[in-house]
């Protein structure tokens, strides 16, 4: 008979696409996963499988068996939140997603709230840099900065947010600051990269929505990184204009060690989300997650980020556009 934890087994590996990082999702030692695979596979008398050196890939029989895996896996947590809610008292595991920077300073203290309430739940917030498959890699929910284009996914707003321009006061009084979008082009922008592009587009839209259309602006810069926060260490140094969420900067922002840059513009794409996997029809969203949910929005229903900021700009800072030799050399593009 196959057994539950060889299901999440083939279908983490699956997710996964290697036995290591399966390992590291079952929080199980790699050489075990290894032994387990391959007992399940003499046992069935099949290849689950593709081995090669790089990654993992389904066979037929695979396909069929993690299909029927995720199917089977669905309806036994179904079963247990039916059970669970009939006693009337939350109870449980909750395997929670989200982004690292957010997740750990604001996600992370609320779920302790949570916890200290719900005595009989049980949660485990996972950080990580993209937003999985959560029905495939396990996960009951998330709370992610942008809502998925999945149809079939649930989501609900819990918090407004923006990325915004910001700089430290130190590069404005060595460089100005932009007047349009388009002066962004001349000074050196600091690049979150999520991928190998050689540069970085930023779409830019009117936050009153009374400028006109969003603006599309191609910056460049001599610094680049994919960790937000070592982007945000190198715009408090000067080196740099950072886009960044307004939760991340707003304290720095009332504190006057960065200043917002063109404040009537922002990235209008990273509201906070709660988010769940596709549910069967007819099944109900467990009672411990429903609980959090609303835990989770009242946490954030008036996030300090949302609080009117100061002045945007320290005082005798400059906005100069003015001819090319009034400007900075803008970096050198490769």
């Amino acid at each position: 008979m196959i057994e539950h934890h060889e299901l999440l087994l083939v279908v983490q590996a699956a997710e996964q696409g290697s036995l290591a990082a399966a390992a590291r999702a079952l929080d199980l030692e790699p050489p075990a996963v290894t032994k387990r695979l391959a007992a399940l596979e003499s046992r069935l008398g099949v290849r689950l499988f593709h081995r090669t050196t790089r990654r993992l890939a389904l066979t037929d029989e695979g396909e069929l068996f993690c299909a029927r895996a995720r199917e089977l896996l669905a309806g036994l947590a179904s079963l247990e939140s039916e059970l669970q809610d009939s006693v009337g008292e939350a109870r449980g595991t909750v395997r929670l997603a989200s982004s690292f920077g957010f997740g750990r300073r604001w996600v992370a203290p609320a779920l302790a709230g949570f916890q200290r309430a719900h005595p009989h739940v049980e949660i485990q917030l996972h950080l990580m840099e993209r937003l999985p498959d959560l029905a495939a890699a396990g996960f009951d929910a998330a709370v992610w900065l942008w809502s998925p284009r999945r149809a079939s996914t649930v989501t609900r707003k819990l918090a407004s947010n923006r990325r915004v321009l910001v700089a430290a006061p130190a590069y404005a009084q060595r460089h100005g600051l932009p007047r349009t979008p388009q002066e962004l082009a001349q000074h050196a922008c600091l690049v979150v990269r999520e991928d190998e592009a050689k540069s970085t587009a930023w779409k830019l839209a009117p936050v009153d929505g009374r400028r006109g259309g969003p603006v599309t602006v191609q910056v460049h810069g001599a610094l680049s990184t994919n960790s937000g926060e070592v982007a945000r260490d190198w715009a408090l140094a000067g080196h740099g204009i950072m886009l960044r969420s307004l939760w991340d900067v707003h304290a720095l922002l009332a504190e006057g060690r960065l200043v917002h840059v063109l404040p009537e513009y922002a990235m209008l794409d990273a509201d906070v989300h709660w988010v769940l996997p596709p549910r069967r029809p007819g099944s109900a969203v467990p009672l411990r997650l429903r609980l959090l949910q609303e835990h989770l929005a009242r946490h954030l229903a008036d996030p300090p980020w949302l609080q009117p900021l100061p002045g945007t700009a320290t005082e005798g800072v400059s906005r100069r556009a003015g001819p090319a030799s009034a400007r900075p050399t803008p970096p050198r593009r490769r």
